[in-house]
């Protein structure tokens, strides 16, 4: 049905979500997040609070794996769940029912996690996990598509392609980036090019949006449209077509 990647960028503490399935808007669903507090994402037959109470829990300052095993042990339905969670320490907890439709598993590497259900087989999660470390480029969000790139040569979702979504979360509790594909043949292939897209204005404008500590954002619109024009020219030449 699903497969997804929680993870944590060592190098900027920012928490991620990617997700994909033959289903219709994922990215309405499945991922959650809280910059400098973790990252969820609750899949299979959905309960959306293990996303809105499981972030609750982590700003309490409790770890994944405490967190998991309260969302699980208060849900009837925990045997049709999956879901996994990473925490603003990189700490990693998974759970997939019994009930969840095979293939269904999970694998993890340092602040990493990749989980999913009725999949083509094992070699989805694990060729995602791998692609995750083998790519070289060091852009956080690069990396996670090029992952679930991976997992779909690998069979994907066994029924097929539907959506996919990507959202990152650096400080702030609103994600610096949020690109979704709720309905398309390619949904990957629409990610990659919605990703492009995004970094010749939207990324770098939402990074001078109000912060806590900066409740006012970059106001000053000539500040604002130099500042995008050097990200995305920065951008483009470092990601050349």
């Amino acid at each position: 049905m699903t497969w997804s990647i929680v993870a944590r960028d060592p190098r900027t503490d920012a928490l991620a979500v990617a997700v994909t399935t033959c289903a219709f808007a994922v990215g309405a669903r499945v991922p959650y997040g809280c910059g400098s507090v973790g990252a969820i994402a609750t899949q299979s037959v959905v309960n959306p609070f293990y996303g809105v109470d499981g972030l609750r829990y982590l700003q309490e300052g409790r770890s994944a794996e405490d967190v998991l095993a309260i969302l699980v042990a208060a849900d009837p339905g925990a045997a049709l769940r999956q879901a996994h969670i990473i925490d603003r320490a990189g700490r990693i907890a998974v759970h997939t029912g019994e009930g969840c439709v095979g293939w269904a598993g999970s694998v993890a590497g340092p602040n990493v996690s990749v989980a999913g259900n009725m999949l083509a087989g094992p070699a989805v999660v694990e060729d995602t996990l791998a692609a995750y470390f083998a790519h070289e480029a060091p852009d956080f969000d690069d990396r996670l598509i090029a992952a679930l790139e991976a997992g779909q040569k690998a069979g994907g979702d066994k029924r097929g392609k539907q959506s996919a979504a990507l959202r990152i979360w650096t400080t702030e509790p609103y994600p610096a980036i949020d690109i979704r594909v709720d309905d398309h043949v390619e949904p990957l292939l629409e990610l990659r090019r919605l990703w492009r897209k995004a970094h010749q204005r939207y990324i770098p404008f939402q990074a001078l949006a109000a912060t806590r500590t900066r409740p006012g954002g970059e106001l000053d619109p000539g500040r604002l449209d130099a500042s995008c024009a050097a990200y995305t020219d920065d951008w483009n030449r470092r990601h050349p077509e």
